[in-house]
């Protein structure tokens, strides 16, 4: 049998996910039965748009149920004691700059579930990350990115 992906994730990273299925269990599940009903009410299945749509959004829903019970039941917690030292690592708010002279840029390093590059969180998988992962406050560090090649200098790990 194949190993299970383990997901490296901070305990609020994992409260989270565990809030995101309840919602999903709980509410979101019974919202498209709801619908599906409905939807079943306007007659002739094969040309019911309402019906399509409302059979879609239950797969993706039991869909994001199946995954996040993955994640949390595979969920690695990153430990407070893990997060302490100089060296970036997963859990850790890495500070760069850009060099020559570009603008300072912060980003906290987690696992893939908790990932959300809106909020400065990105996954330890990304291309900056992996880069950064192991690096020291003054480390200049070259980045592939999308956009080509860049050099970074760390000014701050926290």
């Amino acid at each position: 049998m194949a190993q299970e992906k383990v997901f490296p994730m901070t305990l609020a990273g994992k409260e989270k996910l565990e809030q995101e299925l309840e919602q999903l269990k709980t509410v979101k599940r019974k919202e498209v039965v709801e619908r599906i009903k409905i939807a079943r009410s306007f007659g002739d299945l094969s040309e019911n748009s309402e019906y399509d749509s409302a059979k879609e959004e239950q797969a993706f829903v039991e869909g994001r149920i199946t995954t996040l019970e993955n994640m949390i039941r595979n969920a690695k917690i990153i430990e407070e004691d893990e997060l302490s030292g100089d060296v970036v690592t997963l859990g850790r708010t890495v500070t760069f700059v850009e060099l020559p002279d570009g603008e300072e840029e912060s980003y906290t390093i987690v696992g893939s579930a908790e990932a959300d590059p809106f909020e400065g969180k990105i996954s330890n998988d990304s291309p900056i990350a992996k880069s950064l992962l192991g690096k020291k406050v003054d480390d200049e560090v070259s980045v592939q990115t999308p956009g080509g090649e860049m050099l970074v200098k760390i000014t701050n790990i926290k």
